[in-house]
This record gives C-alpha cells, structure tokens and sequence, in this order.
C-alpha cells in the first residue's frame, strides 16, 4: 500500500486506503490461488475439488455434513465435487462405524499426493511472504484476516485451529 501507516492513524483510514487493502486481497489471493489452479486445470478440477481435498486432508474422517458445514457450500455442489473426486481415486468414502447413515471421508494415497502439491506452492508463496514481512506483521495478518470473519466462521476456524484438524 506504498506508505507506512501508524497503529493510532489505523483508526482513520480513508476510504482509498480501504480501496487500495481492498484490492490488495484480491490481488494476493490471486497470486494464492495461481499454482494451485494450474495444477487443477490439468485434471479438469475447480477450486472446489482444491478445498476439499485440503480440508479431508485436515481432518480425516470428517463427515460429508461437517465438510458442507466447512465449505459453506450446497450438498448439490459438494456431492458432484466428492463424486468426481471417489470415481478418481483420491477420496474414500466409508461407511461411519458410529452411525452407518454417515459417510466418512478419507483421502487415498493419491490423494494426499495430489493435496500436499497443491499446499506445497501456497505454504511456499506463504512462507516468503512471512519471511520477508517479519514476525510481528504475520501476527497482524492473521489478526486482521480474524477480524473480518463473521462469527461462525471464526468460531470453526479457531477450532480447527485448536484441534489440528
């Protein structure tokens, strides 16, 4: 955003400060996004199927209801990505022991190949970033990237946070 901005003139930003942050996101999310969306487009596979295969990764097990709960997307448009993904070869879905109506999601060896190339390019797009930037604005970011969640969300990002999953 060009110049240094002090904690106590944070309180008064203007409204071509909030653009210029604004478009920062967009444009960091695109370079984010830029690898993983290649990879993608060689097996005809959208960001949707990228968001899955993170967040099965996370939490292996996790339930067809709580990954729609996670992605905050239709059960339409999450049974056509997991569909894709199980015929592929890089999802399971098992039977729940708890509760047989419950479908529990795994990913295969295949998979987790495929999940830890995509996460390879943004931890690496991340981790310069970090190290460019310094310990005190990561920390920042994140609490700024917090500050704008609404409240669900936040609450199960922080407890994916908690749990590791």
């Amino acid at each position: 955003m060009g110049e240094a901005i002090s904690s106590e003139s944070l309180l008064y930003l203007t409204d071509e400060q909030l653009r210029q942050g604004i478009e920062a996101m967009y444009f960091a999310y695109r370079g984010f996004t830029a690898d993983p969306d290649r990879i993608l487009a060689t097996m005809a596979y959208g960001r949707a199927h990228h968001r899955a295969v993170h967040f099965i990764n996370r939490a292996p097990g996790t339930t067809v209801t709580n990954l729609l709960v996670i992605l905050g997307v239709t059960k339409q448009s999450l049974n056509r990505v997991l569909r894709t993904l199980i015929e592929d070869g890089l999802v399971e879905s098992r039977v729940g022991n708890a509760d047989r109506r419950e479908r529990n999601l795994y990913l295969t060896e295949a998979g987790k190949a495929l999940e830890n190339r995509l996460s390879d390019a943004q931890r690496a797009r991340m981790r310069a970033a970090f190290r460019d930037t310094g310990p005190e604005d990561v920390a920042g970011f994140r609490r700024v990237l917090e500050a704008m969640m609404d409240t669900e969300l936040k609450r199960q990002y922080l407890s994916l946070r908690e749990t590791g999953h």
